[in-house]
């Protein structure tokens, strides 16, 4: 037995910075993820995707396919076991996805028609590429549109916000802007493809997989299969990336299918094609902004309207319109959110979800109406802050947005801008700079923890947290260590095992605030076990906590992270090519835990909003129903030489009012970027680009069209 001295002080971990602790394995490939983990015995799956948008499945031709070497199943409609998908998961109904196999129907091409299971990978391959399906097809649409028939407003809270007499306040205005703004078709492209073995162990089934929450993918599993929640346990100790797109997906639930039928390990790995098709996306949104101004600048009227599309078998909603409801006062506050179904895949969580799309058009056209009133793009926004939240009316815990704005324009030079646009030049590249505000809820979700005080005399905190290259792994060492007043030295952290309990996945920017707030309760209740001098038997001294009734006593406040973005870019003139020279990124995002790793993650963000803003764009061909080019040939991502000087930096955000400090930082990063790249190309051109990506075509043509082209 040893002494405890876990009451012993030390100085606070949290706040200062820290390498992964899990980064050297990462570096050196001793970290191994669900699809490189060896199972004895184990078979392989591979999906056979529909050909056709829309239609049925009329016949398989599976015996051929079942005497090529190897084969060992093809699992299809007309024989794969049964699921129950009639229930309400985390995130309400599953997408009926869940249920491939199920029936012969075939919503959009990319479904799931077929798993063939073999002895290898290269085998199941072979086999899955042999496999003929025939079809009985149907005429398909997938012409997304505003306004186009079929589009309706959801059931729901926050679909709709009204708030004044909107045409009243636009007509007695004295500076309008009414513009429309789209974005494309986005994808995640995780780094790590979607994998998961699935085995049945003594009774149990469990699964090894690539997601943001054992737990949530657990419950789902056990649903579906209609098996006893303790029986289904799912791990998931690395992944290399998810924004969103891992959860429950059909790879897992095909790898049960398969270990049910053959009573062996199967792993199931999506191709990069796969995904594009199998892991979710951003919808494309057609947003219209209608911003009404007295003649200082102050708003009068603020009507915000988002259109997306889902697919016909499960709506999922691009929440676009709500990014403005924290951000700007205005006497008549309007949004409204829209949907149209359409025969395409279900698009899913990207990283902020809702607000990257929405700050688009919204700075966008905050910068628009600063144009129009002759006033700095910051003074405007300054000149329509407001005191309670706009739409909720709500008092803000903490709102630091002008202090982002006040050191974002002193690090940046923002004081000798010529607002002029079109008249800075080098050489061949007009220059110009833009700016734009950033804003992500602050939430929270009821999360468990298990802390041990071991008898060597260090602690193990076991949690069903996931680390999907965030850092989190490391942020909750640093967390414990403070709440154990140890050094993150006798800490170590378990996650991703849905034995260890329910917890908050890994999304919306809350995890680490939602597992820090667990694991301080376990830690302080741990520190009430433990006597100075006290012995610690062999097994340990655990404690356990829940946050069920802290969070739901959580004061009412609007809770928000805020930022500021600049930008710098240059513009050929003559190719249309726009390069990003400068980003900064100002952030109010509360308690820092480690400010190594979460600086990478505002540079992450604020990268994938340059890629936002000029690359990314998936592109569905009419005729077929599918994707132009599913891959990363195509589907064109931000490189190292796109971004040559990216800075991010934080102020201090203290929120009195909340118990841990944490607003989460997951997000916030892309949001406002494209934006300010975007008005920062209309003060180096003088002309206008709603439309994402801001392509090389797209410049050239709105450049001889005196701005019109740009608006098309």
């Amino acid at each position: 037995m040893t002494t405890t001295t876990a009451t012993t002080a030390v100085t606070g971990a949290v706040g200062t910075s820290h390498t992964r602790i899990e980064g050297v394995a990462k570096v050196t490939g001793a970290a191994r993820y669900a699809g490189e983990l060896p199972f004895a015995d184990l078979a392989h799956g591979w999906l056979v995707l529909s050909t056709i948008a829309r239609g049925r499945v009329r016949e398989i031709e599976a015996d051929p396919v079942l005497r090529m070497p190897g084969v060992l199943a093809v699992l299809h409609h007309g024989n794969a076991p049964r699921v129950d998908a009639d229930y309400v998961g985390m995130l309400g109904r599953p997408d009926p996805i869940a249920e491939a196999f199920q029936h012969d129907r075939v919503p959009f091409m990319g479904w799931p028609v077929a798993l063939v299971v073999a002895e290898t990978s290269e085998q199941a391959r072979e086999a899955a590429e042999a496999l003929v399906v025939h079809y009985e097809q149907e005429p398909h649409d997938i012409a997304f549109s505003a306004g186009r028939p079929g589009t309706y407003t959801p059931d729901g809270e926050g679909m709709r916000t009204e708030k004044g007499d909107l045409e009243a306040q636009l007509a007695a205005s004295a500076h309008v802007v009414d513009a429309e703004y789209s974005t494309p078709e986005e994808h995640h492209i995780s780094m790590e493809p979607h994998a998961a073995t699935a085995r049945w162990d003594n009774g149990r089934l469990e699964v090894v997989d690539s997601n943001q929450g054992s737990t949530w993918v657990a419950d789902e599993l056990a649903k579906l299969f209609s098996l006893d929640p303790s029986s289904v346990r799912v791990l998931s100790e690395h992944v290399g990336g998810a924004f969103g797109s891992k959860g429950l997906r059909i790879h897992q639930i095909l790898a049960v299918m398969a270990a049910t039928t053959l009573d062996r390990p199967v792993r199931v790995v999506m191709t990069r094609r796969q995904m594009f098709s199998l892991a979710g996306y951003r919808s494309p949104t057609a947003q219209r902004v209608r911003l009404g101004a007295d003649p200082e600048g102050r708003l009068l009227a603020f009507d915000h309207q988002g259109h997306n599309l889902s697919s016909t078998v499960h709506e999922f909603v691009e929440t676009s319109a709500a990014f403005g409801r924290p951000m700007y006062a205005a006497d008549a506050h309007h949004t409204v959110s829209r949907v149209v179904r359409l025969d395409v895949p279900t698009p899913t969580y990207v990283r902020a979800p809702g607000e990257a799309p929405g700050s688009f058009a919204v700075e966008s056209a905050i910068d628009e109406l600063a144009e129009k009133c002759g006033v700095d793009p910051i003074a405007l926004r300054v000149r329509n802050e407001p005191a309670v939240g706009p739409v909720s009316g709500l008092p803000f815990s903490s709102r630091n947005l002008l202090a982002c704005f006040d050191e974002g324009a002193r690090r940046f030079g923002w004081a000798d801008r010529d607002p002029r646009p079109g008249l800075r030049r080098e050489g061949r590249w007009l220059l110009g700079t833009g700016t734009a505000a950033s804003a992500f809820p602050v939430l929270v979700a009821p999360s468990s923890a298990a802390v041990t005080a071991e008898a060597d005399d260090t602690f193990t905190v076991r949690i069903t947290a996931a680390d999907v290259g965030t850092g989190a792994r490391t942020a909750l060492t640093l967390i414990a260590a403070d709440a154990l007043a140890v050094t993150p030295e006798r800490v170590r952290v378990r996650i991703a095992d849905s034995d260890f309990g329910p917890a908050m996945v890994a999304g919306g920017s809350m995890g680490t605030r939602s597992w820090g707030w667990a694991i301080n309760l376990a830690a302080r209740e741990l520190r009430e076990k433990l006597v100075p001098g006290g012995q610690i038997p062999p097994e340990g001294i655990t404690a356990r906590a829940d946050t069920n009734e802290v969070v739901a006593a959580l004061s009412q406040k609007e809770r928000h992270s805020f930022g500021a973005q600049f930008a710098e870019v240059a513009v050929d003139t003559a190719t249309g090519e726009v390069r990003v020279r400068r980003l900064l990124g100002i952030f109010a995002a509360g308690r820092i835990v480690n400010p190594l790793t979460a600086r990478s993650q505002f540079v992450g963000g604020m990268t994938w909003g340059l890629s936002m803003a000029l690359h990314e764009e998936a592109v569905r061909d009419q005729a077929s129903g599918g994707l132009v080019s599913p891959d990363l040939a195509g589907y064109h991502v931000a490189a190292n030489a796109d971004v040559p000087d990216i800075e991010a930096d934080w102020v201090a955000d203290p929120d009195e009012d909340d118990p841990v400090g944490i607003k989460g930082i997951g997000e916030i990063g892309i949001v406002g970027t494209a934006a300010a790249i975007a008005n920062a190309v209309w003060h180096a051109t003088g002309v206008r680009h709603r439309t994402l990506p801001i392509r090389p075509d797209r410049v050239l043509l709105a450049g001889a069209g005196h701005g019109e082209a740009a608006r098309a």
